[in-house]
């Protein structure tokens, strides 16, 4: 070296015009290192400049390196260094120190490794916490591995960007992390301690400014300069949790890992970097040397060892003695390659939340904490972007078979996630469940596009798949997923979005001519997508884990873009849309038993049956989840003049008062939309009305991917077009439409029908009493009273709709007679039901209730006349409905049953339907029981909610 820049003067006098001189590509070597402001002599290493690093000894004292990297360690400003011999670059040199321990390193389980990360040393307060986590552990000998406090990496990565825009604003960032940290530390240390770290953090704050003055004369920084810039929070937060550890009385010293973990960094040179950049790409990864690393570990515990230590996470040297860092969020994996070097027999990863979630909770509230998972497990769902550990983490463990414990700092009581060994093979016989944990859990990556290279000229021509990816390659795009179809006219992989144009580009220009002739029919871009991770080691010796998850995807009204699964099948990876991407994780999340199978569920019209269904669901809701594994969430309701929609779930202890203070005004388009949005797997919409107009909202809502459950007749009777479209447009979905309750209330009347027919039986006839009311009344009609009187005393408990002429009218059994009809395969119109209507047609034009029950009485006469000529004949009269499917038509009538007739054997409001069918000719199926009433009419539409949630994928 002819020239070393000693004091500050010299620094502005040489190595301004040097740093010019460099970037211009005039440099020759003249200026290799300069003394910094604090007095350390520091190699730059400008693009331009020599890189190798040069250890100085002058006289009998060493000028040894800054850890054993190019940037040499404080020299006094004043005294003159006359190098005496250069060590080449990456010779083994002793590790300097002040007192050496003289103890050897005995690697083994007797160590443990804790790694915490930076909310754990975010202040003086968590600092202290940290600190006594350390000495309440009883472990012999313990290796502790941290980040630097919160955001402090950041905002050094901030400060190289301000100085290579030669932005002086720099300056002031750095006092202000100056500042930040000397508070820290006049909070957790005192005396000696305190004066001592204040002093190293002022020679580095000097030798940083120094450094970053270099960087902006240049106007750019090597990566090498970064490294040792943005490594300093580790070494600062290490030399304070190390004194705070010695200040709670147990020995403590700390280590720069640059000392001893050696990495070899990977290059990824690229197209675009040698034509836009005047820098080698960065390094995109490194790879551990684990000789290097252990004979370095011997040497610096030789000198400086202890039973605790206190190690710098994500900063490591090359083996030329280069600072470098193991790329961001790396301290999991220093603590990892550290619990590697000492072979301990622990890793532990304090963190701030409880563990690895089997899907992240954030965006599944019912995502439970994984008590273990293999190493692959966990590789797999933190590459899928579970934010728990670095990717490589688990490389080093597993190296030595060593636990990985990932635990939350803020809540010791939780045991946490255990990550080790793969579990035992089973047993020959044994199976692995579906709903036993095979699947561990499920990630997501959103902001990913997928790129498809499609065409004939691709099938049996070898190496297409290779210039893709090579052309990819060059691009320097991350290729997060690849799927290849058997016949090999298609190739589709997943980028990130923002590199998608990029890679599109360069795909069009390598393959210019075959798209031009036609070889190649496009390269699309597919934007807005995002990847769906399911992962599980047992997957691959249990059949149906596939199934189970398009199956959950589908019933979801997901579409997927892509698939791909790898022959070890630890993980089926999908694409979806990323409008989808939390819809389509909560559904698989739901179906694979690790939540409750979730329905998110709107009730439209929240009066007497509505009112009384949501006083059944706030009695079950609790046994449902704990039994059944159905979670039933409100998150809707309207009436005819408000709504309320809440994602979160609405209180049924008080719904009445939260829509009546927080209901917006009624419009089933808005709430229709609203329910839309939510992102709960499976939405169904329960109308409670006897709306015509709710009815017209039922296609939309199967399109949108909504199921529907409803008591209302309206379109099952309605327009024979409207029905037959709406049931095609349902059978085409994956939406389910129950309507239990149209016909039997609480009777399975629906449910026994479709069995007969599903079973290949015939409908000949179905007859019945469909009316709680007119089964009441006609059952009370026995001479001994008036008509007119029986209806009155019917209306007064309750038992007929406010006007009884709605119930007379016998047009509520009409549609149920339809309903039956046309699911019997009639195709009858309401209008082609013949009805017998119990309203006087003078009657029918009373303008009020009352006027219609006074006048009433006048027309009692001829029914007691049918009455009583029934009764000689030994008979009884009742209001029916039939449906012929034999002749294809229906009947509405009041017809004489002898009295041994089972629908003369009612009582009350009891319906009874009879099916006379192929099997059941001689002798008809009998349904009979209570066919009216709040209760069981909301309990029926209650049923066909259970059996959803069955179709759904709840256990039966």
């Amino acid at each position: 070296m002819q020239s070393v820049v000693s004091s500050r003067a010299c620094f502005e006098a040489n190595l301004r015009p040097a740093c010019s001189a460099a970037l211009q590509g005039q440099n020759q070597g003249r200026v290799e290192a300069f003394w910094s402001p604090s007095g350390a002599c520091v190699n730059p290493s400008f693009d331009g400049l020599r890189r190798a690093p040069l250890l100085f000894q002058s006289h009998s004292q060493e000028l040894k390196t800054l850890s054993g990297t190019p940037f040499l360690s404080p020299c006094r400003q004043t005294r003159t260094a006359t190098p005496a011999r250069a060590v080449a670059a990456g010779a083994e040199v002793d590790i300097a120190t002040e007192s050496g321990s003289g103890k050897q390193v005995e690697r083994g389980p007797a160590w443990s490794v804790h790694k915490f990360g930076g909310t754990c040393v975010a202040n003086p307060e968590r600092i202290k916490n940290v600190a006594q986590i350390i000495t309440e552990d009883t472990t012999s000998k313990k290796a502790v591995v941290v980040s630097a406090m919160a955001k402090v990496t950041n905002r050094l990565y901030s400060l190289v960007e301000l100085a290579e825009s030669r932005d002086p604003a720099y300056v002031h960032e750095l006092d202000a992390l100056f500042e930040h940290h000397k508070s820290a530390a006049e909070e957790l240390l005192s005396g000696s301690d305190l004066a001592a770290f204040v002093k190293v953090l002022t020679s580095d704050i000097d030798d940083l400014k120094a450094m970053l003055r270099a960087i902006s004369i240049a106007g750019n920084a090597t990566e090498a300069f970064t490294d040792y810039v943005v490594g300093h929070g580790e070494l600062w937060s290490a030399q304070l949790l190390a004194a705070t550890v010695r200040a709670r009385g147990e020995a403590a010293t700390w280590m720069d890992a640059r000392e001893v973990l050696t990495v070899i960094p990977t290059k990824r040179h690229t197209e675009v970097d040698f034509k836009l950049s005047s820098k080698a790409a960065p390094s995109s990864q490194v790879d551990p040397n684990y000789e290097l690393s252990d004979a370095r570990l011997d040497q610096w515990f030789t000198q400086k060892g202890a039973d605790t230590i206190i190690v710098t996470g994500f900063v490591a040297r090359t083996p030329d003695g280069i600072p470098t860092t193991l790329k961001r969020d790396g301290s999991d994996f220093s603590a990892a390659i550290m619990g590697a070097l000492f072979r301990a027999g622990r890793i532990t990863i304090w963190t701030d939340v409880d563990g690895v979630y089997s899907a992240d909770p954030r965006k599944v509230s019912e995502a439970v904490v994984l008590p273990l998972l293999s190493y692959q497990e966990a590789w797999e769902m933190s590459y899928f972007g579970a934010n728990v550990l670095h990717p490589r983490t688990t490389l080093p463990a597993m190296k030595y078979d060593i636990p990985i414990t990932i635990r939350n700092v803020f809540n010791q009581e939780a045991p946490g996630t255990k990550i080790w060994r793969m579990t035992p093979p089973q047993e020959e016989g044994q199976e692995h469940l579906l709903g036993d944990g095979v699947v561990k859990g499920f990630a997501t990556i959103d902001n990913v596009a997928l790129i498809n290279v499609e065409g004939t000229g691709m099938a049996g021509v070898p190496g297409t798949a290779s210039d893709i990816f090579s052309t990819v390659s060059v691009v320097g795009a991350n290729v997060i997923m690849i799927s290849q179809a058997s016949s090999e006219h298609s190739i589709c992989f997943a980028v990130p979005e923002a590199q998608a144009q990029a890679v599109a580009r360069a795909l069009e220009s390598k393959f210019r001519r075959a798209l031009d002739a036609g070889r190649i029919a496009k390269v699309e871009v597919l934007p807005k997508c995002s990847i769906l991770a399911a992962v599980g080691q047992n997957m691959a010796s249990t059949p149906g884990v596939s199934s189970m998850l398009f199956n959950a995807l589908a019933k979801a009204n997901i579409n997927v873009r892509a698939i791909a699964q790898g022959s070890s099948e630890y993980n089926i990876t999908v694409v979806v849309e990323q409008g989808d991407s939390i819809k389509a994780l909560k559904a698989a999340h739901s179906r694979f038993y690790l939540s409750k199978t979730t329905l998110a569920v709107g009730v439209v019209g929240p009066g007497n049956i509505g009112a009384e269904l949501l006083d059944q669901f706030k009695a079950q809701t609790s046994k449902l989840k704990e039994e059944f594994n159905i979670d039933l969430r409100v998150l809707g309701i309207a009436d005819s003049k408000k709504v309320l929609v809440d994602e979160s779930g609405i209180d049924l202890e008080r719904w009445q008062a939260r829509l009546d203070e927080d209901g917006a005004p009624a419009s089933l388009d808005d709430f229709t939309a609203r329910m839309k949005t939510n992102y709960f797997p499976n939405t169904v919409m329960i109308d409670c009305t006897a709306s015509a107009t709710v009815a017209s909202f039922y296609q939309r809502w199967i399109r949108q991917g909504m199921h529907i459950i409803t008591p209302n007749k309206r379109a099952n009777s309605g327009p024979l077009d409207y029905y037959l479209k709406l049931r095609e447009l349902q059978r085409k979905s994956y939406t389910h439409y129950f309507y239990e309750a149209t016909v039997g209330a609480g009777l399975p009347i629906m449910s026994t029908l479709r069995g007969l027919l599903e079973t290949g039986d015939k409908v000949e006839r179905i007859e019945g009493i469909f009316s709680g009311t007119l089964s009441y009344i006609f059952n009370s009609f026995d001479g001994s009273k008036p008509f007119s009187g029986i209806v009155k005393e019917a209306k007064e408990a309750g038992f007929t709709e406010p006007d009884p002429r709605d119930d007379l009218s016998g047009m509520d059994v009409a549609r149920k007679v339809t309903i039956l009809a046309r699911e019997s395969g009639l195709r009858l119109e309401l209008e082609d039901i013949p009805i017998q209507s119990l309203v006087p047609a003078p009657l029918a034009e009373c303008k009020t209730v009352d006027e219609y029950m006074s006048k009433l009485p006048e027309y009692d006469d001829d029914l007691s006349r049918q009455q009583a000529e029934a009764e000689a004949a030994g008979e009884v009269l009742r209001y029916v409905g039939v449906v012929d499917a034999v002749n294809g038509k229906g009947s509405v009538e009041l017809r004489r049953y002898p009295k041994s007739h089972a629908f003369a054997q009612l009582s009350g409001t009891d319906n009874i339907i009879s099916f006379q069918t192929t099997r059941y000719h001689a002798q008809p199926l009998i349904v009979r029981g209570p066919g009216a009433g709040r209760e069981v009419t909301a309990g029926g539409v209650f049923s066909d909610i259970l059996r959803l949630a069955a179709y759904l994928g709840a256990p039966s």
